[in-house]
């Protein structure tokens, strides 16, 4: 990819996408954007597609192995500096109630994504990316996936996509439960742990907590944020378990075909590293003495530096993602995520309200 005489082109396709990123990062500041709680990496997403239904026809074949690296190498190393912004010590700021019940959601989600997508005989990549997405942190947790599951890009846009679509409903429509009173069979502790454990992106939980109690940022909106925070921890132990289901799965579909070999197992190695950073996080904040993350020596610019890399990840995968990729797809990606979707309002309610004090 970078050898001495295709280097050049390669470096115009990472630098095409980095572009594209800035952009993204400039429009997320916009106002009316960032009331819409959508990050750098689901503005680049759609900068991307917006590209490969326009003007990508006329890209330079020379420059896609740069726009490839950027789906791969910089969409890994993104996930491992991912691991900055979590501690350990943020698990016992909430408690075991927490740990539970994201464990049930993140276990149940997944089960029930495979289910539905095979009564659904939808494709088996693009349920188990959409299951993985709405169980455990939205674009990143597809963008973690999508090494594991190797599906094509198109795809992966097709999970985000689903992951914006109904994250951004719940933000807007759990505080409205809140503010009416539909929610008055939890305490603001469990109001917490519901957002937290049930929406998709870190963004949506921040914005439903802060419009439900502006004013406490270590009640409702706090709590939350950490309980969606131990949900993306979740992260590396899945794509780990994943691993070795899909090399099982390869291997009997293999050993059914003639000459079929031994079926590797793809090691998610960028998950041990994103563990090793969440261990290192925690011990510098034990070192420094800090009660936030964000306290820690150099810990934003880190954070403002994954955040671009993920958005570079984010628009690369979304130019390959074509309208007519979308129509093949069809209306199941979107009837699966309703499915879960539902799942994750009645039935992470119901969770919540009765394990919450059981376990609490």
């Amino acid at each position: 990819m970078f050898e001495k005489g295709t280097r050049g082109n390669t470096l115009h396709g990472i630098l095409l996408i980095a572009l594209f990123s800035f952009a993204a990062f400039y429009i997320a500041e916009i106002p009316f954007v960032k009331q819409l709680s959508f990050s750098p990496l689901i503005v680049g997403i759609i900068l991307g597609m917006l590209y490969a239904n326009s003007l990508r026809n006329k890209l330079p074949e020379t420059w896609v192995p740069g726009i490839k690296f950027c789906t791969k190498q910089v969409l890994r190393a993104g996930i491992v500096l991912y691991g900055f912004r979590l501690t350990l010590t943020q698990v016992w700021a909430v408690g075991l109630p927490a740990v539970v019940i994201d464990t049930i959601i993140v276990a149940g989600t997944i089960f029930l994504g495979i289910w539905f997508g095979r009564i659904l005989k939808m494709d088996r990549d693009t349920s188990l990316m959409t299951a993985t997405g709405s169980a455990i942190c939205g674009a990143a947790a597809v963008l973690g996936a999508e090494p594991v599951v190797k599906c094509e890009n198109h795809k992966t846009a097709i999970a985000v996509s689903t992951v914006v679509i109904f994250g951004t409903i719940s933000m807007f429509l759990y505080p409205i439960l809140y503010r009416t009173g539909m929610l008055s069979g939890l305490d603001n502790m469990g109001v917490a742990i519901y957002t937290g454990s049930t929406l998709h992106e870190v963004a949506h939980v921040a914005g439903a907590g802060n419009a439900m109690d502006p004013t406490d940022a270590l009640g409702i909106a706090g709590t939350a944020t950490i309980t969606k925070m131990i949900r993306v921890m979740m992260l590396a132990p899945v794509l780990i378990i994943m691993s070795f289901a899909l090399a099982g799965r390869s291997s009997r579909k293999s050993e059914g075909q003639a000459g079929g070999g031994k079926s590797k197992i793809t090691i998610p190695w960028f998950a041990f590293g994103f563990i090793g950073i969440i261990c290192l996080n925690s011990l510098l904040q034990y070192l420094f003495g800090v009660d936030s993350v964000k306290e820690i020596p150099l810990n934003g610019a880190i954070e403002y530096i994954d955040t671009f890399m993920l958005t570079m990840a984010m628009t690369a995968l979304g130019t390959d993602t074509s309208i007519d990729k979308f129509k093949k797809a069809g209306a199941k990606p979107f009837v699966l995520a309703l499915l879960l979707y539902i799942w994750l309002v009645v039935g992470g309610y119901y969770l919540t309200k009765y394990l919450v004090p059981l376990l609490g």
